[in-house]
C-alpha cells in the first residue's frame, strides 16, 4: 500500500477515535519493524457498548472513504480488532487493555505517540 494511503487510513482512524471520545489513543509506528502493518493504533472505550460503537464508526468511515477492513470481537466488545491492512486498530475496555498491555510489548521496537 502506498504511504499516502496508509496516512489517509491513519488519519480517518485517529479522527474517528477523537470524534467518538475514545480514551488514551496511542499510535505505534511499526514502519520497518514488522511486516504485519505500518501502524498500530491502541485506544480505550469506557464500556462494551462504547467499544462496539467506536469500532463500528471506524469501520463505517473507512468504508465510506473506499478502504476495506476486517473486524473481529465486536460481539463481546471487550477487545475489538480492526485490520485495515497497513493500519491495525485495537479498541479495548480499560481493564482488558491493561491486562494485555500491547504498548509494553511494542515499546522496545517501535515509536509510540499519544494522540
Amino acid at each position: 500500500m502506498k504511504k499516502k494511503e496508509e496516512n489517509k487510513i491513519l488519519q480517518i482512524v485517529t479522527d474517528t477515535l477523537a470524534d467518538m471520545k475514545a480514551e488514551d489513543v496511542l499510535v505505534i509506528d511499526l514502519e520497518g519493524k514488522t511486516s504485519i502493518a505500518s501502524y498500530m493504533v491502541v485506544a480505550s472505550g469506557n464500556s462494551n457498548r462504547h467499544v462496539a460503537s467506536i469500532a463500528q464508526k471506524v469501520e463505517e468511515n473507512l468504508k465510506a472513504a473506499g478502504f476495506r477492513s476486517a473486524i473481529e470481537g465486536e460481539q463481546k466488545a471487550d477487545w475489538v480488532l480492526i485490520d485495515a491492512f497497513d493500519v491495525i486498530v485495537h479498541i479495548f475496555r480499560p481493564e482488558v487493555r491493561e491486562f494485555y498491555n500491547l504498548e509494553k510489548m511494542w515499546n522496545s521496537v517501535a515509536n509510540l505517540r499519544k494522540e
